[in-house]
């Protein structure tokens, strides 16, 4: 048993008396500062009822956590100022709830302390933000993106009409920015819930151990509009699957609009239940494919203007630089903003204009990771096409010779040129086992040692 320290004014105090002040003095005396003003400072006694002492708190998270963790050594403190306490009822304040839902419908908090909500709405205060800089106005516009673009769109202005709307791409294609877009344009008439995959699942975990799932599934499956970005961040993790499978089919059988983000198509996920792949593919598929040179440049000059109009100095970059940067820098239009970026401080620090050579030193990380830069898929296009095969017959169960030899080639190439595992080579290629992958990997090291 903790040893607890008395306040000094317990000796003014009989055993069969409760002065609540002195209490929360040696819960602050014995479980420390930080403890007390995080958690304890927020409860409020209510009465003694015949043995045991019936206190209150905000919300049920603040409840459960207190139960979990501090309430026995709390119950031990009165116990020395009140020896018949036997237990603790721990309460959740109504009138404190009430007021809560009230600041979270009107986007208010007046007390500014985050903790007199849940931990759902807590994340929705703290993570549901919409960034009002990424509109529909300043998404900048070509042929690789405006099949995404129009879709969102269309969404935005008759909700339910593609549902779900999955859109996908490669890392810094603008995905995010069109959801974002879509929340901005729906969230004054419909309750809109924006939140990553990794996010869902935090909330998720924090749920089960708060035991608390059906305030988490309530909020969830009552919002209007939900937007999920990187859904493929939920591979593998079967029961957060599980709770979004069926938080999918309440919103969908309510009528509400589900859009969806991820680095590939559906039917790529890898360790994605099947039945959720198929609720994705029933709805609308768009890709952002990688901008043309026409789009990057019209990124590199857009956003060389607005920097224009955010520093009262006028930067001179110079056409020549602008293009170059919009030939070199393929691989996203993350990675050209950022090179805009690094250019544009360059130019300011050394009060100068660069010229290419620096300009080449300035951006030397990101020109050689553009030059080097090597993925699965990638390797499985250019084999298909050496090969004169389709990428489905590569990918397929069929082991004819004339597709055994290129899937072979491109599983090797995908070891000696990536750092993927063999098992993540695997499902990268149908979900064949890594013993599969290990033997195609010796087949052609042999086949080209016996070439030699």
């Amino acid at each position: 048993m903790t040893n607890i320290n008395l306040s000094k004014n317990s000796e003014n105090f009989s055993a069969n008396k409760l002065d609540w002040n002195i209490v929360k003095t040696d819960m602050k005396n014995n479980l420390g500062a930080d403890i007390y003003e995080s958690w304890l400072r927020k409860i409020n006694f209510v009465e003694v009822i015949n043995n045991y002492v019936v206190l209150s708190v905000s919300t049920r998270f603040i409840r459960d956590w207190i139960t979990s963790r501090y309430l026995d050594q709390i119950l031990q403190i009165i116990k020395v100022y009140k020896k018949d306490i036997s237990r603790i009822e721990l309460t959740i304040n109504e009138k404190n709830n009430d007021e809560n839902s009230q600041n979270l419908k009107t986007g208010t908090n007046p007390n500014n302390n985050i903790e007199n909500v849940s931990f759902i709405k807590d994340s929705y205060l703290q993570f549901n933000r919409l960034d009002p800089n990424k509109k529909f106005d300043n998404f900048i516009l070509g042929p690789s993106n405006r099949l995404a673009y129009e879709a969102s769109k269309k969404v935005s202005d008759n909700i339910a009409h593609y549902n779900p709307l999955y859109i996908y791409g490669g890392v810094g294609m603008g995905k995010t920015h069109l959801l974002n877009s879509i929340g901005l344009n729906l969230t004054d008439k419909n309750k809109v819930m924006f939140i990553s995959a990794e996010r869902f699942m935090y909330q998720f975990v924090k749920a089960i151990k708060a035991n608390d799932m059906v305030k988490f599934k309530e909020y969830f499956r009552n919002t209007d509009i939900l937007l999920i970005d990187d859904i493929q961040f939920m591979n593998g993790k079967e029961a957060m699957q599980e709770e979004f499978f069926h938080t999918f089919n309440a919103l969908l059988d309510k009528g509400s609009q589900i859009i969806v983000s991820a680095d590939r198509a559906p039917n790529k996920l890898s360790r994605i239940q099947e039945r959720i792949k198929s609720r994705f593919s029933g709805g609308l598929v768009v890709d952002i494919q990688k901008p043309d040179y026409e789009l990057r440049y019209k990124i590199v000059k857009t956003k060389t203007e607005e920097l224009n109009i955010f520093y009262s100095n006028q930067i001179n970059i110079s056409d020549e630089i602008q293009k170059f940067i919009s030939t070199e820098i393929t691989t996203s239009v993350r990675e050209l903003v950022g090179a805009i970026n690094r250019v544009v401080s360059f130019s300011r620090i050394y009060n100068k204009v660069p010229n290419i050579s620096e300009v080449k030193v300035v951006l030397k990380d990101l020109l050689n990771l553009s030059e080097n830069k090597v993925t699965i898929d990638l390797i499985q296009s250019t084999v298909c096409k050496f090969f004169k095969i389709s990428k489905n017959e590569m990918l397929s169960s069929r082991r004819s010779r004339y597709l055994v030899r290129p899937r072979q080639t491109a599983i090797y190439l995908t070891k000696i040129l990536t750092s993927k595992s063999l098992p993540e080579i695997g499902r990268e290629f149908s979900n064949r086992d890594h013993t599969t992958i290990i033997h195609s990997v010796k087949t052609i090291e042999k086949f080209y040692q016996n070439r030699k």
